[in-house]
């Protein structure tokens, strides 16, 4: 291709002597020369037009693209959205359930194989086309445009429950800076005659009354709304206006958040663990988590877990990463943050594992002591009465009951069976065994608001390690929401132009309002329904169609030239297959193994029933079922529905609407159609900068096509007429070239 010839123009006070490489390589250090500089560019018949960089100019004070304040920041934003609540009360969950420390053998295997490339190619479409989830899908195929909307409603609906959790978390945090706790024990009931404990508590236990009837004051089933519960509403108010505040002034304000908030949860696990490595029983409940049961890994429901678990954990499709990552530099090397962050992610869940089997550890101990002493109580009350005395060994001494350790009550217990053998079951001896205390597998709010708190009671200091735990809870929740958040202002902001501020307050306001159904006496079986079905399948779809989206319809040869120019190197091999062959393939499998499972299993709910005091499965109304199926319906209606309106030229490709919104210094551009859609067309006519769209601001260079005389066509590199990143890679015209 012949060259054109060049001439650049400064409008500066002072005396600027680099070349536009330079300027385009140091964006940043240039932006307020280069925002003021024009590009003469002469074609061959030897007229020349001047053309302005930016529109405007000098003359409006339009606010630019933010950008992190540093390395450090974007990295702890990243990290702080990607390891959340679900790494602390679901990893340590699924890795006792799937085999202990077998299961981190398929979960590193999925992780390098789903995890990596998938949340290396969301940083690298974020980076690269510098838009949110929606600008970012209408560059690659304004046809799967509906993947970028379906991630902000995706995002909603679980920034909607995952803020009641922090909002539980504030409750349980603000009722912590009490001696003794207020869970310790369970409440007396006084009446004239008499004081008794009360019925419910007593059939269960003082932390999981204080949950289900002190917390939430819960109903019996989902049809029973009860009204507000007055306390966790104005909790939910503040965590509402915790994270508009933070989310207000966008990554510039929730960046500073970020310190706290990402680095505060490792301060206390690591607390946690030294402490708890110094109660009795802690090592128990470590071998136990990681004694490996090999067998268990043939499962295919152990692989379906694990990768459910990654793709999860790492906050794949809520559009989060990608708004994160458009804020970057272009020539961030994001290759290198995504196996940081993929990594820091997964040592936190190991680190957060570790921290809750010694802490069950610790209270499956003083369980067992308990059930030992209880036990021995019953045989005192049996002896000459179905025990005869002479079955009791001669060193263990039953008066005081008490020093009775649990090796010699095992000691007695095999005895009688041995002898008793026919009569043993009725006298209603249990074996208390540690081994099945840390069996009784807990996990979510089971583990972090019941087990959890019950462990805590027994703390030296009790008040401050629970403080500790619940303000983690919130910082961990907090960096979630902050990710969550951002996945759906970025591209609305990107999209619609509208003021950051504005947006963000009418965002929290609306999802507060929503939210009150979930702090209804009824609210925890909403929470467990949004948490089920509004996010797992959508996402798995959404997560599908990107890595279809890029592999083959932007292409995954063009892909590879885009990151080889952002990163300076071309990425290794292995990404070129995992893109187009193994993670779709992968994906597809779980997702069908997902819709699968869930149509085998009737949507249902665990109720906790007062007269009983126990939790029991119950199966949703009809009005239940609607609503479940509305929420993965409504997740993934998006990417239909904005295809067929492409499709159908219902909205043209190549007529202004959402596609081709363009950012330049905050004001809407719009192109107009031009004829010659061409694929191979990456230049940008430089008769008409004012119409051609720019992703980066301050780095808008407009190119005229040189050729054979056939017509200009201003396209984006993708050969549509939408948001485009103009820095285009031709081989035969390098940057330099300018």
């Amino acid at each position: 291709m012949p060259k054109n010839s060049k001439a650049v123009k400064r409008e500066l006070d002072d005396d600027v002597t680099e070349s536009v490489k330079d300027l385009l390589s140091n964006e940043d250090t240039c932006d307020d020369s280069f925002k003021k500089s024009s590009l003469i560019v002469n074609n061959h018949e030897g007229e020349g037009k001047e053309c302005n960089v930016e529109e405007g100019g000098s003359d409006s004070e339009e606010e630019e693209r933010p950008a992190w304040n540093s390395k450090l920041q974007y990295i702890l934003a990243q990290v702080g959205f990607s390891v959340g609540l679900g790494n602390v009360w679901r990893f340590p969950y699924l890795c006792q359930k799937n085999g202990g420390g077998a299961y981190l053998v398929p979960y590193l295997i999925l992780l390098i194989l789903i995890g990596i490339p998938l949340f290396f190619l969301e940083l690298a479409v974020g980076q690269r086309i510098r838009r949110g989830s929606i600008g970012v899908w209408n560059y690659i195929s304004p046809r799967l445009g509906g993947i970028g909307f379906a991630s902000c409603v995706v995002c909603f609906f679980v920034a909607l429950y995952y803020n009641v959790i922090i909002s539980w978390s504030l409750f349980y945090f603000s009722q912590s800076f009490q001696q003794p706790l207020p869970w310790h024990e369970c409440p007396l009931v006084k009446n004239k005659t008499s004081t008794y404990v009360v019925p419910e508590c007593e059939k269960s236990s003082a932390t999981t009354y204080y949950w289900y009837r002190e917390a939430l004051n819960i109903s019996n089933n989902i049809s029973e709304g009860g009204g507000l519960n007055w306390k966790m509403t104005v909790c939910l108010l503040i965590a509402w206006s915790m994270v508009c505040l933070a989310m207000i002034k966008g990554i510039q304000s929730s960046g500073k958040v970020m310190y706290f908030s990402s680095l505060f949860p490792y301060v206390v696990l690591i607390c946690f663990l030294v402490r708890a490595l110094l109660l009795k029983g802690s090592v128990d409940g470590i071998r136990h988590m990681f004694t490996p049961k090999l067998e268990i890994m043939l499962e295919a429901k152990v692989w379906r877990e694990a990768a459910t678990q990654v793709f999860f954990a790492l906050g794949l499709g809520f559009g989060g990463v990608i708004a994160f990552s458009s804020y970057n530099k272009r020539d961030n090397n994001c290759h290198f943050d995504a196996v940081l962050v993929s990594f820091i992610n997964f040592f936190t869940s190991v680190l957060a594992t570790l921290v809750v089997f010694a802490v069950l550890g610790f209270k499956a101990n003083i369980m067992n002591s308990k059930c030992v002493a209880l036990n021995t109580n019953k045989i005192v009350a049996l002896l000459g009465n179905g025990i005869e005395q002479s079955l009791i060994p001669h060193h263990i001494n039953l008066t005081q009951v008490s020093q009775v350790s649990t090796e010699d009550y095992h000691h007695m217990i095999d005895i009688i069976k041995g002898v008793k053998e026919n009569e043993y079951e009725g006298l209603g001896l249990e074996s208390c065994s540690i081994k099945d205390e840390l069996n009784k597998a807990v996990q979510g709010t089971g583990l972090a608001f019941i087990a959890f708190t019950e462990a805590m009671t027994h703390f030296p200091a009790s008040p401050f390690w629970s403080v500790m735990f619940f303000l983690m809870l919130v910082n961990l929740g907090l960096g979630s929401m902050f990710g969550t958040i951002e996945g759906i202002l970025t591209p609305l902001i990107d999209t619609f132009k509208v003021r950051k501020e504005f947006l963000t307050v009418g965002c929290c306001v609306l999802a507060f309002s929503i939210g009150l159904l979930f702090v209804q006496r009824s609210g925890n079986y909403f929470v467990a329904m949004f948490d089920d079905y509004s996010a797992t399948l959508p996402l798995l779809i959404v997560v599908v169609l990107e890595n279809v989206a890029i592999a083959w319809f932007y292409g995954i040869d063009k892909f590879f030239e885009d990151l080889k120019d952002m990163l300076g190197f071309t990425p290794y091999r292995f990404y070129y297959y995992m893109w187009k062959y193994i993670t779709p393939i992968l994906l597809l499998v779980l997702l069908c193994s997902s819709f699968i499972q869930l149509i085998m299993t009737p949507p249902s709910y665990s109720a906790w029933i007062q007269e009983e005091a126990k939790e029991q499965t119950m199966h949703f109304p009809p009005w239940g079922i609607v609503v479940c199926i509305s929420l993965v319906v409504m997740a993934i209606m998006p990417v239909p529905v904005v295809f067929a309106l492409r499709y159908f030229n219902i909205i043209d490709d190549n007529t202004s609407g959402l596609s081709t919104v363009s950012y330049k210094k905050g004001r809407i551009i719009k192109e107009s159609a031009r004829p010659g859609d061409d694929d191979d067309t990456s230049l940008i006519q430089g008769k008409s900068p004012s119409e051609a769209p720019s992703p980066m601001p301050g780095n808008s260079i407009y190119r005229k096509q040189s050729g054979s005389g056939g017509p200009d066509v201003g396209t984006a590199p993708n050969g549509r007429y939408g948001i485009g990143y103009l820095m285009a890679d031709v081989p035969d015209m390098p940057e330099s070239d300018l």
